[in-house]
């Protein structure tokens, strides 16, 4: 009898423990993608454009409004953008980035890399810097800023 109370009690145990770790797995979040060359069906998949059609943001991050703006002329489009996403792996983000923007024909200027990322990209017409900041408390805050280059003084 002693026996099959601690075989039960044991298949609980190990039931719990499977059930908990794909439970933790199914709640996890990752945007790392593979590097090979996607077709125009994946870019929805993977992410998605906002207010510039050049700059594509992966489909885990959740748009912020009240801390967003966008200005728009006939002459250019400016802004700044901020999403956020609790634990997602900032690293990943940033190389999501640094892949998707040159595919966008974005080139890397610079980047800085750390608890706080930064990411410098630039265009002919256009450029854009990407803020990437781990918080204390688990979420991940991503601020794309893009402004007009080389306009003429009044």
């Amino acid at each position: 009898m002693r026996n099959s109370i601690f075989q039960k009690r044991a298949l609980i145990a190990l039931g719990l423990v499977i059930g908990l770790g794909l439970a933790w797995a199914g709640c996890s979040s990752s945007v790392k993608e593979r590097r090979g060359d996607a077709s125009a069906g994946d870019v929805t998949m993977v992410g998605t454009y906002y207010f510039f059609d050049d700059i594509l943001v992966p489909k885990e991050l959740s748009y912020k409004a009240s801390k967003s703006f966008v200005y728009e002329t006939p002459q250019f489009k400016t802004g700044s953008m901020v999403f956020s996403k609790f634990w997602l792996d900032a690293g990943s983000v940033a190389d999501f980035f640094v892949y998707h923007m040159e595919r966008d024909n974005w080139k890397l200027l610079n980047s800085f890399r750390g608890k706080e990322s930064i990411l410098n990209f630039s265009k002919p017409e256009k450029t854009c810097t990407i803020k990437i900041v781990e918080k204390w408390y688990g979420s991940v805050e991503v601020e794309i800023r893009v402004g007009p280059l080389g306009m003429k003084k009044m």
